[in-house]
């Protein structure tokens, strides 16, 4: 059964996963840095982790054994979108995180998702392929360091102000990967979009 293949399992696994980072995730968020508890961001720290680069593994799984499915093309995307998205909006409540993550930075992330997935969906409903540019993957890249140096500042490093500049880094980082590569989704996409409607 293809919905079974080895990139798929990983991929429901990773997406498994996803759900039980978002309850431990949700019993850190909106305590103050000094009542943390250091083991529970340690484990979801390392759960995002998991989550976030054993995506590498299931596209490895899924070209070695030419197991490409309708179901991983939908389900591994949607999973690092909800790993990455998700993250940005509980760092709003994640202390020290959002005197750095702002809400507009959320909604930005979240905007391109949706412009993006919807250019994508009416794109192939037509018969167009849209495959994942260069930009798009570097932007998810830098998106799980940014999370990954997000939740390590917050667990383990909340007072140091060198933890804390390099997050503003990365979180701008993030920023203009994410309008860049939704800028050049909408440029390959420019001749579609001007196309009349059929």
């Amino acid at each position: 059964m293809l919905l079974m293949t080895a990139a798929n399992k990983v991929t429901s696994f990773r997406f498994l996963l996803c759900i039980l980072y978002y309850v431990l995730l949700s019993m850190a968020a909106g305590k103050p840095s000094a009542a943390r508890d250091v083991q529970l961001l340690t484990v979801i720290f390392i759960l995002n982790q998991i989550i976030a680069w054993s995506d590498l593994l299931d596209g490895y799984l899924a070209r070695k054994y030419k197991e490409v499915t309708h179901f991983g093309r939908i389900a591994d995307p949607l999973v690092d979108k909800i790993l990455v998205v998700g993250s940005f909006i509980f760092f709003l409540v994640l202390d020290p995180l959002p005197q750095i993550f702002k809400a507009w930075f959320a909604v930005v992330v979240l905007g391109r998702e949706f412009l993006v997935s919807g250019i994508r969906g009416a794109m192939e409903a037509a018969g167009i392929p849209f495959p994942a540019s260069v930009w798009g993957k570097i932007k998810t890249a830098i998106q799980n360091v940014t999370v990954g140096t997000g939740l390590g500042y917050a667990t383990w490093f909340p007072t140091a102000r060198w933890t804390e500049l390099l997050t503003i880094v990365l979180m701008w980082a993030t920023l203009v990967a994410t309008v860049m590569s939704g800028v050049t989704y909408v440029l390959s996409a420019r001749k579609f979009l001007g196309s009349e409607r059929i």
